[in-house]
């Protein structure tokens, strides 16, 4: 299935399948670009000796175009001489807006903030960056603000909605393989590495999520390496990840209680399933022991989603290609789900035409191109259903001895399940 994120639901989201992925939908997750934010970082309920700090109160600015903004930056704590302090965009967005004059704060003296006026002069991103001379008289370690400059207000609205529609058609997406299943009192015809492959993969999803999400260590763990980054997973994340997670564990029971044929997990599966847990304990092991940091645990379970959305759909379409049928495998599914990936990735160019952010596509064809591969095996799918096994009620037998000689490894179920049919309507 897929994923969603808020920056849009389209980053952080584009398909769960994406999503993550790479790091990152949220469904609604994306849906605002701009969205507010957690600070990580809080002021020092003392500040000691000499230091002082200076920061901005807000991080995340939104500005139209033509119209300017005023932003106030406070400095707390004591100077032994005099601050200066210089503004500048980030590398690559220096256009975005007018400089910003330098301010200078007098030793002794007992003015603690001072305002000014942020103007674009362009769309786009970027942050508004403080450094102090000399260095080490002031902490600007929070003295930043992420800016946003639309085309259009009307565009964000658009993209919002967009984002709360593929995000219900996502977690939608599950229940017409488990209303067929219940319906027909049984499961055959969906591959159980399929079904295995989408559970562990919501399940690791779901720990990055809540633990990126929930757990503030690992959160400023993430700050540090990203200071002017926001979290790239939101509560909707979590929520999805773990309502998917949940609906699979529901298919997963009804493969117990169901008729099932002969079907079992390949020997592939179970094989992958193995390494992957291998390695996870390892990397738990280090982790632990604080040989690796806990983020990069993180990470490495966002490519174990990465690579379980790459293969997951292979043992089902060469399932129904050797039964020559789609029976027992929900069509509502599939087409729940190239809604899902068809509207991320749309938002995904109206969120970057919007605020001239090409980049977050093209500069990132890995997760353009998860969000793309979903969307082919969904039309390979279709195909399938609506064309290639069209009116195909009940399975063929695949070889002319009941017992085959060979079988491929990642579908060797296919052929010891392809005496058993389907009863009732299949959705």
């Amino acid at each position: 299935m897929a994923t969603t994120s808020t920056s849009s639901i389209s980053s952080t989201a584009m398909n769960s399948h994406v999503l993550l992925l790479i790091i990152g939908a949220g469904v609604i997750s994306g849906v605002t670009a701009v969205s507010p934010i957690k600070t990580v970082a809080v002021l020092q309920d003392q500040v000691r000796g000499n230091e002082s700090i200076c920061e901005f109160k807000n991080h995340d600015l939104r500005i139209t175009l033509g119209l300017s903004h005023n932003v106030t930056l406070y400095i707390e704590g004591n100077i032994e001489e005099n601050v200066t302090l210089v503004f500048t965009a980030a590398a690559d967005t220096t256009e975005i807006l007018r400089e910003l004059p330098n301010v200078t704060f007098v030793a002794e003296e007992m003015i603690n903030q001072t305002l000014l006026t942020v103007t674009p002069i362009a769309v786009g991103k970027t942050v508004l960056i403080t450094k102090a001379i000399p260095p080490n008289m002031t902490d600007v370690s929070k003295a930043f603000v992420r800016v946003v400059v639309p085309h259009s207000d009307v565009l964000d609205y658009v993209s919002d909605a967009v984002g709360w529609i593929y995000f219900v058609a996502w977690s939608v997406s599950f229940y017409p393989q488990t209303f067929s299943n219940w319906r027909r009192k049984s499961v055959i015809g969906l591959h159980f590495d399929f079904l295995s492959l989408n559970t562990v993969g919501f399940l690791v999803y779901s720990i990055f999520n809540i633990c990126l999400f929930g757990i503030s260590y690992i959160e400023s763990e993430y700050f540090k390496r990203h200071p002017y980054g926001v979290n790239p997973v939101q509560l909707n994340d979590v929520i999805f990840s773990v309502h998917a997670f949940v609906a699979c564990c529901i298919q997963v029971f009804q493969c117990f209680i169901y008729d099932r044929g002969d079907q079992q997990i390949s020997n592939t599966a179970k094989s992958i399933f193995s390494t992957i847990g291998l390695v996870t304990i390892v990397m738990v092991i280090l982790a632990a022991a604080s040989v690796v940091p806990w983020l990069d645990f993180l990470y490495y379970l966002s490519y174990v989603k990465l690579f379980i959305t790459l293969i997951k759909y292979i043992p089902q379409a060469y399932y129904n290609y050797r039964r020559k049928s789609t029976s027992g495998w929900s069509i509502g599914n599939i087409l729940l789900d190239f809604t899902g990936g068809a509207l991320s990735i749309a938002q995904m160019i109206i969120i970057s035409y919007n605020y001239n952010d090409w980049g977050s596509i093209f500069g990132d064809p890995t997760k353009f191109g998860l969000g793309l591969f979903s969307i082919i095996f969904d039309v390979f799918f279709m195909v399938q259903h609506y064309i290639l096994y069209r009116g195909n009620a009940g399975y063929q037998h695949v070889c002319e001895s009941p017992t085959p000689s060979h079988v491929s490894p990642l579908t060797e179920s296919a052929a010891s399940s392809v005496d058993y049919g389907s009863t009732g309507s299949v959705y």
